[in-house]
């Protein structure tokens, strides 16, 4: 168990999850550095303890490494890396424009993408022992793929297999990397009119059917979420620093939080394994002779 007080640097820190785990590290006598777009929205953290910095994270890669650099200034180290910064997208694949879907991927997925280009080389040089860790918020929608979120299924997807191979990457240095993915939990992200609900500007009619039942299925979605966002925030902070539940722990490559989240993934892994079953001598015949 690692005995150093960690150093949390944590984007999209003004609400939900961020913010959760930011308010669970500081009560734990933890230290933060907590960042969002605007830093007027990080004034509770302030007022706890946190260290709040300005941070949008599809900024150019200079100003990440200066942002990232003046984190590093502060406590003289950073130990615990939290990507949480994102949003999602409502529309359709044919309904989305080149715009918006690199929008989406540029914060949900280039912008973590730049912070952990720009923290690695902090980490990897890092002499002070105890734990190095990153940790990327993907989502359990990156185990299937919903109409009219396409593109926030796919961006989870990437943050997944991207989190993987850095895992890979960065073992050799001690760093450890893991991708966090929620069921739903009682956030604002669903919230009708939330900054976390993005939508497509173009709405065809074909599509008016599909685009109305999930926009009810996800307004009647927020507040009656299965999860509780405290205590997923506990959990985090208890893996990731490997203290209580998570002590005598090796930190995951995925940690599924939420009820739901179980039977997503277990779902995805059974119908996947039923697939590989039934076209398995197809697959197989394609092998070079």
């Amino acid at each position: 168990m690692a005995t150093d007080t960690p150093v949390w640097f944590i984007t999209g820190a003004s609400s939900g999850f961020g913010k959760t785990i930011a308010l669970e590290a500081l009560d734990r006598g933890q230290r933060v550095i907590a960042t969002a777009r605007n830093v007027s929205s990080l004034a509770e953290l302030g007022a706890k303890g946190a260290h709040t910095m300005s941070l949008d994270v599809v900024a150019d890669d200079s100003t990440i490494e200066t942002k990232v650099a003046e984190a590093m200034a502060v406590h003289g180290l950073i130990t615990h890396v939290v990507n949480c910064a994102g949003y999602i997208l409502e529309g359709m694949i044919e309904e989305s424009s080149t715009r918006e879907i690199f929008d989406q991927f540029n914060v949900n997925v280039f912008g973590s993408i730049k912070v952990i280009r720009a923290v690695l080389p902090h980490l990897r040089e890092a002499t002070t022992p105890g734990l190095k860790v990153i940790a990327n918020f993907g989502s359990t929608s990156s185990w299937t793929g919903w109409p009219s979120s396409s593109v926030y299924c796919s961006s989870k997807w990437a943050i997944s297999g991207l989190t993987e191979g850095l895992a890979a990457e960065v073992a050799p240095f001690g760093i450890k990397a893991t991708v966090i993915e929620p069921g739903t939990f009682r956030t604002r992200f669903l919230a009708p009119g939330s900054s976390g609900r993005q939508y497509a500007e173009n709405h065809l009619p074909a599509y008016k059917p599909t685009r109305d039942m999930i926009n009810g299925f996800m307004d009647s979605t927020h507040g009656a979420q299965l999860g509780d966002v405290g205590k997923g925030a506990k959990v985090i902070v208890d893996v990731l620093t490997t203290t209580n539940i998570g002590e005598g722990k090796e930190i995951p490559i995925r940690l599924l939080l939420g009820s739901d989240s179980v039977d997503f993934v277990r779902d995805k892994c059974v119908k996947t394994t039923a697939l590989i079953t039934e076209w398995e001598e197809v697959i197989r015949s394609t092998d070079s002779k």
